[in-house]
Order: C-alpha cells, then sequence, then structure tokens
C-alpha cells in the first residue's frame, strides 16, 4: 500500500464527502467559472491539507467530527487553491504538476479573478456560518503568506539574505499554512486552546521542515514539479545556498553571487554553482536542519493520546521528510 493511502486509510469516508462538499463550495452561475473549477478539482494534488485538518480533529474528538470539521478543510483548500493560482501568475508558469496552470491556459487576467474567486469563497464560507473562530486562523494565515512572498522578493532583489530571515520567509510562506490546517481541524472540533495551539505549532515545525525538504530538491536527482536550480535560476537564496556562502573563501561568494546574479539562466554556471553547493556540505547542513523540525514535531505530536489518527500524523511527518516526490 503506498504511503498515502495509508495515511488516507483512518479518514477515507471522509475524504470522500470532502470532496464533493469541496467542489459544491465552488459553485458558479458563471458558465466559463464552472468550466475553471471543474478544471481544478479535476487536477487535484495529493490533498495533504485537508487530510491534516480531518486526521487532527478525529485525533482530538475522539474519532468523531462535525460539518465544522468539513467546513474548516474546504475553507483551507479553497484558500490554497487560489494562493496557487496567484502564484502561477506571480511566477509566470506555465505548469502545475504537470498539467498546464490556469494563467496558461486562460491568460493571467482570468487567473487573477479566479483567484479571487476561491478566496472569497473561501472566507464566505467561514462568515455564513459564523465560524469567525477559523476564518481568524486562516486570515492570520494569508497575511503572514502574502508578506513572507513579498520579503522573498525583497530580499532577492538585494542578494542579502541571511539564515534567520531565511526561516521566517518559509515559516510565512509555507508553514503558516500548515499550521492553520492543523489548528483549524483541533479548533473546529471545539478543542481546548492549549491544544489549538499545540496543533498550531506541530503544523508550523513540520512546515518548516517540508519547505527545507522542496528547496533539496533543486539539487537533488529526482524528478519533481520542478526542473534542477529552478530556485537558483529565481535568484532564491534558500538554506544550503545560504550555508555555503556563509562557509565560502572571498572569492567563492563573489562567484556564487554573480552566478545567481548574472549568469542564473546559464546551465553550465548553475550546474557548477550545485556542484560547489554539495562540495561545501550545504545538503547536509540543509538535512541536519531539517531532521531537527521533524524531531520537534514528532515529539510535540507524543504528547497526544496514542490512537490510529495520531499513528497516521506520525506517517505523515516522516511521508514528508522521505518523499521523492
Amino acid at each position: 500500500m503506498k504511503v498515502v493511502e495509508q495515511i488516507k486509510k483512518p479518514i477515507y469516508d471522509e475524504m470522500e464527502l470532502f470532496e464533493e462538499k469541496f467542489s459544491q463550495s465552488m459553485s458558479s452561475k458563471v458558465a466559463l467559472l464552472n468550466r475553471i473549477t471543474h478544471f481544478i478539482v479535476n487536477r487535484k494534488g495529493k490533498q495533504m491539507r485537508p487530510m491534516f485538518v480531518f486526521l487532527v480533529a478525529k485525533m482530538l474528538g475522539k474519532g468523531k467530527i462535525n460539518e465544522r470539521t468539513y467546513r474548516g478543510a474546504s475553507i483551507i483548500e479553497l484558500i490554497h487553491t487560489a494562493t496557487l493560482v496567484h502564484d502561477d501568475v506571480v511566477d509566470d508558469s506555465n505548469k502545475r504538476r504537470g498539467f498546464f496552470s490556469i494563467n496558461a491556459l486562460w491568460k493571467n487576467k482570468i487567473a487573477v479573478l479566479v483567484g479571487d474567486y476561491l478566496l472569497s469563497k473561501g472566507l464566505l464560507l467561514s462568515i455564513e456560518h459564523e465560524d469567525f473562530d477559523l476564518l481568524k486562523i486562516i486570515s492570520v494565515a494569508v497575511k503572514e503568506m502574502s508578506q513572507g512572498e513579498l520579503l522573498q522578493i525583497e530580499k532577492a532583489r538585494a542578494l542579502d539574505i541571511t539564515e534567520e530571515v531565511y526561516y521566517e520567509i518559509i515559516r510565512q510562506k509555507t508553514a503558516i499554512l500548515l499550521a492553520s490546517c492543523c489548528a483549524i481541524g483541533a479548533q473546529a472540533v471545539n478543542s481546548r486552546a492549549e491544544e489549538v495551539k499545540k496543533m498550531h505549532q506541530f503544523g508550523e515545525l513540520l512546515g518548516m521542515a517540508f519547505q527545507i525538504k522542496d528547496d533539496l530538491f533543486d539539487y537533488g536527482d529526482y524528478k519533481i514539479g520542478k526542473p534542477l536550480g529552478i530556485d537558483i535560476k529565481e535568484k532564491k537564496l534558500t538554506l544550503p545556498l545560504i550555508y555555503t556562502l556563509n562557509t565560502a573563501t572571498p572569492s567563492e561568494k563573489r562567484q556564487i553571487l554573480n552566478t545567481v546574479k548574472n549568469h542564473n539562466k546559464n546551465k553550465t554556471k548553475v550546474k557548477e554553482l550545485i556542484q560547489l553547493v554539495k562540495e561545501k556540505g550545504g545538503l547536509d547542513f540543509a538535512k541536519v536542519k531539517m531532521e531537527f523540525y521533524r524531531k520537534q514535531a514528532l515529539e510535540l505530536l507524543m504528547e497526544f493520546p496514542k490512537n490510529k489518527y495520531r499513528d497516521a500524523l506520525e506517517l505523515m511527518v516522516n511521508y514528508v521528510i522521505e518523499r521523492k516526490i
């Protein structure tokens, strides 16, 4: 059995019903919009975020969940999908999970409007049912994600990113959304404030590890959604490169910055830079940090009573770190 299927097993029925509810939550009277949202639903990924919502809710709700849990998962997925659609416009990306992106098929103008529509549907879904506690969690996440993206753009221009700034960027850009999934899962079944806070922290730690893993893919051999060296091409200074810059000689540092700034589209130069990062121990350093976040996330998770939902969450933590795609 594939790991993802194993993780999904305790919440299989809930995920099936969620897909129906999520599809309904996007419906509109505009035929073009329905065509695009249908395209989105049919090209869904692993749906890790809703899985976190259901696993946390069932772990803390003694195996029972409610309509709020389904709404929480739909709100998360609507907002997440909106940010992906907007990201593809910002990054001028033509592909998403191996398929053409919305902006590639329907152009930027429509993609931005679709992203806005999904965002508003997510907000309305929580307002209509007075789930203001869930709305607060997700609104904070959207604000942080925007700030993280802008901070990364600002630092890419100046190329002066430190290790501390990198952690802040990935906390805001990636970790906050996973933190929100776990917090919403806990909040939806009316868990104690302390449990909601712990689950938020758990999601954040896992999100940090998840993003470092993603950054390592840029230097690895696995065939994934993005080509090798894409972060360098986009002038993104990720952890392996930051470590290399911090340990490089002055001449190596000049060479690295010159490649990132002026030769980031030159395949040979990018390959040489990737090799230098490997030789200087940049990948090993990033792996150690990733393991540090995994360990902290698992320690937090073990504070909760053992059941099949906690086991599935533990499996999810390890899958995030060990995945090949």
